[in-house]
């Protein structure tokens, strides 16, 4: 079954077995409306979105720094990378996609009919992205070249000069890059850095993102598009054909999710900085485990020394500790596990620790 899927790792995240502690996912520990003030006052069921919810568009503008009319409005960050997909590629194109990468990615450019492309991250560089090696990839029929930053699973976060780089490169072969920013939030907020946009970069770029990993707010599913002007105006286009319009009262309560993005950052933060420590002690005290840098974002990506497949370890992991993660294999690199690092900080804590001792039992099997 997981073989015929477009994005096997969506279907296994939706139909895995449960667990005690769950460290599979990604997404920041979920909001409730005691941390969304106001939110009863500002829900509407009606009103003026056809081009996105005005107010929200106003505020993503705000957000990312750019003019209203290169925002588009989307279905979570996914929603916004399909749009991008589905207006810039077709049957017979290539797409240039990061590998070891996120897999509805590559699944949404199959099913609009373009053939993947692997741009490897190679683990021994750290897996850091190569200008030289896009360049050498790049066909008369490359459309489209897609990459994640801070890198989902690895957290690597990917320098600026590089991706304005990519972008200058794919320019001169008439393809766009698509940079998924959604972790760059959390990312920023747990070290207190403020790695600029690639929002802000001139050429055929378009930069996705959504209020789900940085600020716990899935349930809203609010995301979007920065594009220059006519790039932007396809995707609207697109999405008149896929789902038309957003819901009135999630685009309404995501408006006012950025009046008080200050303090749902500072939520984020007190998540998110005491957890990245207490993942450094746990790799620095168990080298059975190790990570090309210190993590930095919301996720992790360790490889298990030793073996050229972790899914063993993970299975035993679920099996003796009740202890969830993602294998490897879902991200093109099977001796890896990502483990998420955005959720409550006693769930991260009892989990690492469990994991701990699955490691331990693990090397007696």
């Amino acid at each position: 079954m997981l073989e015929t899927s477009l994005a096997p790792y969506l279907l296994w995240a939706k139909t895995r077995r449960p667990a005690a502690i769950d460290l599979a996912g990604s997404n920041l520990a979920a909001c409730t409306l005691a941390d969304l003030p106001g939110a009863a006052e500002a829900m509407a069921i009606a009103a003026s979105n056809d081009l996105g919810y005005p107010p929200l568009v106003d505020a993503i503008a705000a957000h990312a720094g750019v003019s209203r009319d290169r925002v588009v409005t989307a279905q979570g960050c996914s929603g916004a990378n399909f749009l991008a997909i589905a207006a810039l590629v077709g049957a017979g194109d290539e797409v240039l996609l990061e590998q070891p990468g996120y897999d509805p990615l590559a699944g949404a450019c199959r099913l609009m009919g373009a053939r993947v492309v692997p741009l490897r991250r190679r683990v021994e560089d750290g897996f850091a992205l190569s200008p030289e090696a896009l360049a050498s990839r790049l066909t008369a029929r490359t459309r489209l070249v897609i990459i994640t930053t801070p890198h989902n699973p690895s957290g690597v976060m990917t320098p600026a000069s590089t991706v304005a780089r990519l972008v200058e490169i794919a320019d001169r072969a008439g393809a766009h890059v698509i940079v998924d920013e959604v972790y760059l939030d959390a990312a920023n907020v747990a070290n207190g850095t403020s790695v600029v946009s690639a929002a802000t970069l001139e050429g055929p770029v378009v930069v996705t993102n959504s209020l789900t990993k940085s600020y716990g707010l899935a349930g809203l599913r609010c995301g979007w598009a920065i594009a220059p002007s006519a790039t932007a105006e396809r995707l609207r286009r697109t999405r008149d054909v896929v789902d038309n319009i957003g819901a009135v009262p999630a685009e309404a309560l995501s408006a006012l999710a950025f009046a008080h993005l200050p303090q749902l950052a500072e939520r984020a933060r007190s998540i998110l900085a005491p957890n990245l420590a207490r993942a450094r002690a746990f790799l620095d005290a168990h080298p059975q485990l190790r990570t090309v840098e210190p993590p930095g974002a919301s996720v992790m990506f360790p490889r298990l020394v030793g073996v050229e497949d972790a899914e063993p370890f993970v299975r035993h992991l679920l099996d003796t500790e009740q202890v969830a993660v993602a294998p490897g294999r879902f991200f093109d690199e099977p001796a890896h596990l990502r483990i998420s690092l955005a959720g409550p900080r006693t769930t991260l804590d009892e989990g690492l620790t469990r994991a701990g001792r699955a490691l331990q039992s693990f090397a007696r099997l």
